[in-house]
C-alpha cells in the first residue's frame, strides 16, 4: 500500500476551543445545517461520538459523491486534536483503501486560531491520486472551515 499526505493550515479569527467545538464536536449537525449542498445528514451506526465511532454521511445534492463511513480514531478535547478515517464509499474512487485526517487547532496569539489538517491518502496497489484530486479535496475542505467561520461570525451565541 501506497501513502500520499497533504498538509493544509487555515488561519481564522475565532478563538480556538469555539472553532474546535463547531468543526469537530457539533459538526455532525452544524454543517449540514449551513452547507446542505455539501452535507445533507450524519448518521451514528456505531458508537457514542466517541473514538471508535462509525458514522454514515450523506452528501448532498452539490457532491459527485453520495455517501461515506467516517470512524473517529481519535478525539481530545483538551488539545483541540481530533483524527478520523474515511473506510468505505465512493469518496475513495475504488483505488483509496482508506483516508486519514488529523486536524489540530491552535491557538494563536490574536485570539484565533489556525486549523491545521493533514491527510493520508492510503492507496491500494499501484493506484495514483491526481494532483487534481487532492487540490479539489483541500478546496473543498477550506470552503466547509470558512462558511463554518462565517457561521460562527454571523453567530456568535452558537
Amino acid at each position: 500500500m501506497t501513502s500520499f499526505t497533504h498538509d493544509i493550515e487555515i488561519p481564522s479569527p475565532i478563538p480556538a476551543a469555539k472553532m474546535y467545538k463547531a468543526v469537530v464536536l457539533d459538526a455532525d449537525t452544524l454543517i449540514p445545517k449551513i452547507m446542505p449542498q455539501a452535507i445533507k445528514n450524519v448518521e451514528i451506526l456505531e458508537g457514542d461520538g466517541g473514538v471508535g465511532t462509525v458514522k454514515l454521511i450523506h452528501f448532498g445534492e452539490g457532491s459527485q459523491y453520495k455517501s461515506v463511513k467516517h470512524r473517529v480514531d481519535a478525539l481530545d478535547t483538551e488539545n483541540l486534536t481530533h483524527s478520523y478515517s474515511i473506510v468505505e464509499g465512493d469518496a475513495l474512487m475504488g483505488g483509496l483503501e482508506s483516508i486519514t485526517y488529523h486536524i489540530k487547532i491552535v491557538p494563536t496569539e490574536d485570539g484565533g486560531c489556525i486549523c491545521k489538517n493533514r491527510s493520508i491518502y492510503h492507496a491500494k496497489g499501484g493506484f495514483e491520486l491526481s494532483e487534481e484530486k487532492i487540490k479539489e479535496g483541500k478546496e473543498k475542505g477550506m470552503a466547509m472551515f470558512k462558511a463554518i467561520e462565517a457561521y460562527l461570525q454571523a453567530n456568535p451565541e452558537a
